[in-house]
């Protein structure tokens, strides 16, 4: 292990960041995507800071296969897009650039963030100072693929390697500035087998209630991403005992409510238990579409009178109704019911063609105009023999 020291203010030596070496995290270049290490590398090249941060790191150092992994350099996001024609600055919040390649994929690339007193989000800062602004100390580990270093700036591998959360921001402010990091901390609990400690529990269920202020835009991004992770059972059992989940999803918890209670509960998480199981099985991501129809279907009710195309408004407004205030779009939604429909067995009837009648030919009576003109042209003499007689004798005369 190396160490990086720092200076204080009095001037004095003090340990900054421990560094881990290949030998001691174990993560080999060929555990990174491809087009992560193209992105790093290229960012390097053009002599900037470049390091995998975040849930791919810390799913790494556990065995886990990360979904995704993000990017954190030095680079401002115009050097960035500049650096690769395939990318687009997003974001206003946080502006951020996102480099698009082949199958929708997209690696998410930021830059360091400054965390100085009246900073706002787009003040860019030091990779010290982009550590203080992570949430949970676990995703405040940077990888770097080219020196195979990890750098630890708040002792975040001990806390990864005893499988403990810890807070880097204030319990009393943290959830209040973001509360998405409340879904976050039950996410990365669950799905990584961290423990909770009692503050940040007490937190959590204190705040739950933030929940209302996020858009629903934003909700229904992370109400997928549990979705589509694989751990979605243990996650959403892990929501609801903090209080969360009656803000993620509402409407369809009132339907599973209704129907039986906690037994109801029970069988919407053994749901979840099989969707986790296809997505492990898998080897690629659900469909949207599929999801819903998966997770929502069940618990939509259809009448038995209506004809195709009006069932199919009917189970789009029911699929709606379950979703809100989820807002995935509306082509989801569409897939949904589609998937639904052939599921339950539900056709549309072909309209029958109505064969065509053919109408009888019937001659038709010469008129008393052509019967005439008929029977002038039989009885009228050739002209033709007349003229050529008339020719002869003209010419011998001559």
């Amino acid at each position: 292990m190396l160490i990086r020291y720092g200076i204080d203010k009095a001037g004095k030596r003090y340990e900054r960041a421990r560094i881990y070496t290949l030998e001691e995290h174990r993560i080999s270049r060929q555990k990174i995507d491809k087009e992560a290490l193209i992105i790093t590398d290229r960012l390097q090249r053009e002599g900037y800071h470049a390091y995998i941060v975040g849930g791919a790191v810390r799913d790494l150092l556990i065995g886990k296969t990360p979904k995704d992994f993000d990017i954190t350099t030095d680079a401002q996001p115009k050097k960035v897009r500049r650096l690769f024609w395939n990318s687009r600055i997003i974001g206003r919040r946080f502006r951020l650039v996102h480099v698009h390649f082949k199958d929708g994929k997209i690696i998410e690339v930021s830059t360091f963030r400054s965390n100085e007193p009246g900073a706002d989000n787009n003040d860019f800062g030091t990779l010290e100072e982009d550590v203080e602004r992570r949430d949970f100390s676990i995703n405040a580990l940077y990888y770097d693929p080219k020196k195979e270093y990890v750098y630890d700036f708040v002792s975040a591998m001990k806390d990864v390697r005893s499988k403990r959360m810890r807070s880097l921001l204030p319990l009393e402010t943290t959830f209040q500035d973001d509360p998405v990091r409340m879904i976050r901390a039950v996410k990365y609990a669950a799905a990584g087998q961290f423990s909770i400690p009692f503050g940040l529990r007490k937190a959590i269920r204190k705040n739950a209630g933030e929940l209302e202020n996020i858009s629903s835009s934003r909700m229904t991004e992370e109400v997928f991403k549990v979705l589509e992770g694989g751990s979605s059972a243990a996650i959403i059992r892990l929501a609801e005992q903090y209080g969360l989940l009656s803000f993620m999803i509402p409407s369809l918890l009132e339907e599973i409510s209704g129907i039986g209670g906690k037994k109801a509960f029970r069988e919407f998480l053994s749901l979840l238990d099989e969707l986790d199981k296809r997505i492990a099985g898998a080897g690629e991501p659900l469909s949207r579409g599929e999801l819903i129809q998966r997770i929502f279907g069940p618990y939509l009710r259809l009448p038995g009178d209506e004809g195709y195309d009006q069932l199919f408004k009917t189970a789009f407004r029911g699929f709606k109704g379950l979703l809100s205030p989820l807002t995935p779009p509306n082509l989801d939604v569409e897939n949904a019911v589609k998937l639904l429909f052939d599921e339950r067995g539900i056709v549309k009837e072909k309209k029958k063609k109505k064969k065509r009648r053919r109408r009888k030919r019937t001659k038709k009576a010469p008129s008393e105009e052509g019967t005439r003109l008929q029977e002038e042209s039989v009885q009228a003499p050739a002209s033709g023999s007349d003229s050529s007689d008339t020719g002869s004798s003209g010419s011998s005369g001559s």
